[in-house]
């Protein structure tokens, strides 16, 4: 069988990364550096459009790729509407949403605008998305809060989630869909959601909600506290909403979000990292007992990546506190450019159907 040739395009906050990928061989990973100071001419991220598609060009052409041989390309999602798990190809009503940002802006919605003006320039080439952060196969009972005013809803961390998934029933020769799995992602930010047999039904809202805290983010925090730190006259909103996302967690304790930093630390005999660190793999232990009893104790597997897997003390925090449920694999980091072209690749194979956004 032919190698398909694919290019997957993941834009973040000051980098944009490609990969281009010979059906399953990656040939080529490149990670462009956006100095600060290059982005702060741009007032708005959709302005970085054509700046942020041009570096792409220019790295195609100095490493010698044959633009034209490429067949898809695909773009990680960004905060569109909440949708099903699943590839999606890049039509007019996602690109307008993309450029509006329907849940916020973010780097990552300029990922299927800049897929889309690429393919265009290949004749045959199609634009896709996969499985973006937005992602929602949550059940209804999941969305009541206790104040009808506010409904859960769902941000994680869908492209690692689902293709570690994958990753896992295909050592055991099962499909993915034919599992439940407890999947906790631990990086930036962290999510552990239940997948019951193919479809994630409940899980932390990982951005600015609930679960563990994280190297940055403060997760689940005690509301009457919060309400009352909000209307001290301390912080202003944005201050607050900062302390949630970007400065809690690790930075709020530490004053760092590097976790080998914290780990250092402790190791060094740091006792306030040595409590936070445990204090993180203990609430993910339960935030995993908690999903074990969403999944009624029907669980195949839990699964540990993300970037903080690496960390062996944190991982053996974990299995000491859950090995009970089920058994762990753990699979450290994560890999985002392959994920994207593992889904993109499923389409052209006929292993899954492309969708269409609406």
């Amino acid at each position: 069988m032919p190698k398909r040739v694919i290019l997957t395009i993941n834009p973040g906050s000051t980098s944009t990364k490609i990969a281009l990928f010979h059906s399953n061989e990656q040939i080529l990973l490149k990670n462009i550096k956006h100095p600060v100071e290059e982005l702060d001419r741009f007032q708005h991220i959709i302005d970085q459009f054509s700046y942020r598609k041009d570096m792409i060009l220019k790295e195609l052409e100095n490493a010698n790729i044959d633009f034209h041989s490429i067949e898809i390309i695909v773009g990680r999602g960004g905060l569109v509407k909440p949708i099903q798990s699943g590839v999606y190809q890049v039509n007019e009503r996602l690109k307008e949403d993309l450029r509006i940002g329907v849940q916020g802006q973010h780097a990552s919605n300029l990922g299927g605008l800049i897929a889309d003006d690429l393919a265009k320039n290949i004749p045959g080439a199609r634009a896709f998305i996969a499985d973006p952060v937005v992602v929602d196969e949550l059940e209804s009972i999941t969305r009541l809060t206790g104040i009808p005013q506010i409904n859960k809803h769902c941000v994680f961390h869908a492209l690692n989630h689902k293709a570690i998934g994958r990753i896992y029933a295909s050592s055991i020769g099962r499909k993915y869909e034919e599992l439940n799995l407890i999947i906790a992602h631990l990086g930036g930010g962290i999510s552990v959601g239940a997948h019951r047999k193919g479809k994630v039904i409940d899980v932390n809202q990982a951005l600015d909600g609930d679960g563990p805290f994280t190297p940055e983010r403060s997760g689940t925090l005690p509301v009457g506290d919060l309400v009352r730190l909000c209307f001290s006259g301390k912080y202003t909103r944005e201050e607050i909403l900062k302390l949630i996302t970007g400065k809690g967690g690790f930075v709020a304790y530490l004053g760092t979000n590097n976790a080998c930093e914290v780990e250092i630390m402790a190791h060094e005999g740091n006792t306030l990292a040595m409590q936070v660190l445990d204090a993180l793999a203990y609430q993910v232990a339960k935030e995993i007992g908690a999903m074990s009893v969403v999944l009624e104790g029907k669980v195949d597997a839990i699964l540990i990546t993300g970037g903080m897997a690496h960390s062996n003390g944190l991982v053996a925090f974990i299995r000491k506190m859950t090995e009970h449920i089920a058994h762990i694999e753990v699979y450290p980091g994560e890999d985002e450019m392959r994920a994207l072209a593992m889904n993109g690749l499923r389409v052209l194979e006929g292993e899954e159907a492309l969708k269409i956004y609406e």
